[in-house]
């Protein structure tokens, strides 16, 4: 059996904020949310990516750039020849070009977006904060290729170790408006619990555009997806349902586009068209 990972992730990991990762598998037409993983090193990390599969994540950071920056800065248009130059770079020099770039773009036009953001409503991953989702192309997909996994319509990898790009906040707004979590204690309001609780029940009803619903082992698990005030383990399993509704759809290309840009990548889920909301953090 497939076992199923949705990974919240963060571009430095530490026992304050660590990855993380909500495990489950695929019971008839019910996801069964089976536990969770904290990493809160890159050890850590990457001895998850290394694990033997058959396994599928959806991982919550983006698994590509903008073409038109790409093209801008004369980046290798394939997957992984774009990795390991921005690699190469490091954080600073990536940075530094990303900045240069949006200093010549127009006022309202600063960040470019790939196709895909655009009906997510998910941030530029040229964006360095509030959410630094650059850094997290960068440290995620380094990781992502160095441990060889299977990219579908990006990277050829090991194809019992299949990574897609995820995002929570795409399928939370599905479900209900406003905010759900903070990483300060005094933001972790009742009306922010309530909206936890709210997304919960939607997930077991199966009440939401991707139509899985999610069974907990355990009451332990329910209550942890409702009481972590930052959000992150319900991240986490919001993460899993779009990685287990594209392992549902693993004949028709794990319900990806027929074509996506190898260098833009796609959010599992997300239809090509969508109602124009304001962009929210990835």
């Amino acid at each position: 059996m497939t076992t199923l990972y949705g990974i919240d992730f963060t571009s430095s990991p530490s026992a304050r904020k660590p990855v993380n990762v909500a495990r489950g598998e695929v019971e008839g037409d019910t996801l069964v949310l089976t536990g969770f993983e904290r990493f809160p090193s890159w050890a850590g990390f990457e001895a998850f990516l290394a694990r033997p599969g058959p396994w599928l994540g959806g991982f919550d950071f983006p698994f590509g750039l903008p073409r038109e920056s790409v093209l801008e800065h004369g980046w290798p248009q394939d997957w992984a020849g774009l990795v390991r130059a921005i690699s190469a770079l490091g954080r600073q020099d990536f940075k530094a070009l990303a900045d240069a770039e949006r200093a010549l773009r127009p006022v309202g036009r600063k960040y470019p977006h790939r196709a895909t953001d655009l009906p997510a409503s998910s941030h530029s991953p040229l964006k360095f904060v509030n959410p630094p989702v650059g850094w997290m192309f960068l440290e995620g997909c380094s990781r992502l290729l160095a441990a060889n996994v299977h990219v579908p319509g990006m990277h050829g990898g090991d194809a019992d170790r299949i990574a897609l790009e995820a995002y929570p906040g795409w399928l939370a707004r599905q479900i209900t408006g406003g905010s759900y979590k903070s990483e300060s204690a005094s933001g972790q309001t009742r009306e922010r619990l309530a909206r936890r609780m709210i997304l919960s029940e939607a997930l077991l009803r199966g009440a939401h555009p991707l139509g899985l619903p999610l069974r907990c082992e355990s009451q332990e698990l329910l209550d942890a997806m409702n009481t972590d005030g930052t959000g992150d383990t319900l991240d986490s399993v919001l993460c899993l349902v779009q990685a287990a509704w594209a392992w549902q759809r693993r004949d028709q290309g794990y319900g990806l586009p027929l074509h996506i840009d190898p260098v833009e990548g796609w959010i599992i889920g997300v239809p090509l068209q969508s109602a124009p909301v304001a962009l929210t953090a990835h």
